[in-house]
């Protein structure tokens, strides 16, 4: 069983549980040393008195905030002694319907459960009726030292903690994002350039399903990794998609369209290349399928090309081959 990140009490009114919250997610991001290249020899980071160059022992270490003119000293004690008791309470101001927060203000999840058989009475009541009401309830807590803001809801049975953004966190778009089209709506595109890019949203309608996605990039530093461990090269990324010609819009959006009803075809007339292998067709395999058939087909300079050159190298190899 994990432990728990924080443990205290959550109050609604006058009930109280004690809680304990623990963490949500993992994180599958591949970590990596720092070594000094040609060795095998690590790079640690020391704690140094900028001035005298010395190593300094962690107990030696304060807070200490620059107000420009000198530091104000901060001890670890001090920042508890400001917050009695907030920092073991979580208590619940009130229940918003979930719909009314703004995804841009979810931060991190937790599950909540309860610390002890005897509250779990006091916990399932909390779960059911936020499930039947279809609500959340919002509280602060302080947790390491910061005070968080969070909604708890009820989910599949268990009760869940999102910490929230400050509503002075969220930055205003029109002033951090360049080139944004007017609100008014103006240079959005003709009617039926509107008519087409809403056909292919619905065209690429589908059910949300995590399972059906997977974190691609982390599986490509996995291959590279036991590659070169292996002396061997690892094919390489295809280059970004270019953006849209605005005199192409139009095109671009008719033949989207028709990929994603899946009416499209390669331009030139023919049939689909297939691979003599298998008989499937190129252009549906994706590159590293493609880079796996060109490897075995021992296709030089594989690993340079990009998935259109495999699919004519392989083509080309399979022509030779017949």
């Amino acid at each position: 069983m994990a432990r728990p990140v924080w443990t205290g009490v959550l109050s609604f009114g006058l009930v109280s549980v004690p809680i304990g919250i623990y963490t949500a997610t993992d994180s599958h991001t591949i970590h990596f040393h720092q070594l000094q290249r040609g060795t095998s020899d690590r790079i640690r980071n020391r704690r140094v008195n900028e001035r005298t160059g010395e190593e300094v022992d962690l107990d030696d270490i304060v807070k200490g905030y620059d107000t420009g003119e000198e530091y104000v000293l901060v001890e670890p004690a001090e920042l508890d002694d400001i917050a009695p008791g907030r920092s073991k309470t979580l208590e619940i101001s009130g229940f918003v319907d979930l719909a009314e927060i703004d995804p841009i203000f979810f931060d991190r999840t937790y599950y909540v459960g309860p610390k002890g058989k005897e509250y779990s009475k006091v916990y399932a009541l909390l779960e059911k009726a936020l499930a039947k009401a279809e609500r959340a309830g919002v509280a602060t807590f302080v947790m390491r030292g910061r005070e968080y803001l969070v909604a708890l809801k009820a989910e599949d049975g268990i009760l869940t903690l999102h910490t929230l953004h400050w509503a002075d966190e969220i930055r205003d778009p029109r002033e951090e994002v360049p080139d944004l089209p007017a609100a008014s709506g103006r240079g959005t595109g003709s009617s039926r350039e509107m008519k087409m890019a809403e056909q292919l949203i619905t065209a690429l309608g589908m059910r949300w399903d995590p399972e059906e996605f997977r974190d691609t990039y982390q599986d490509k530093v996995s291959a590279l990794i036991k590659a070169k461990g292996a002396g061997e090269t690892v094919e390489k990324a295809e280059a970004a998609a270019e953006a849209t010609n605005v005199v192409d819009l139009t095109e671009a959006l008719r033949a989207s369209v028709e990929r994603a009803r899946g009416g499209g075809r390669r331009a030139g007339g023919g049939g689909r290349r297939k691979s003599a292998a298998s008989g499937k067709p190129l252009d549906s395999l994706t590159k590293a399928e493609l880079y796996e058939r060109a490897t075995a087909a021992g296709i030089p300079g594989r690993s340079t090309m990009t998935r259109a050159e495999l699919a004519e190298a392989l083509t080309s190899s399979d022509s030779e081959a017949a």
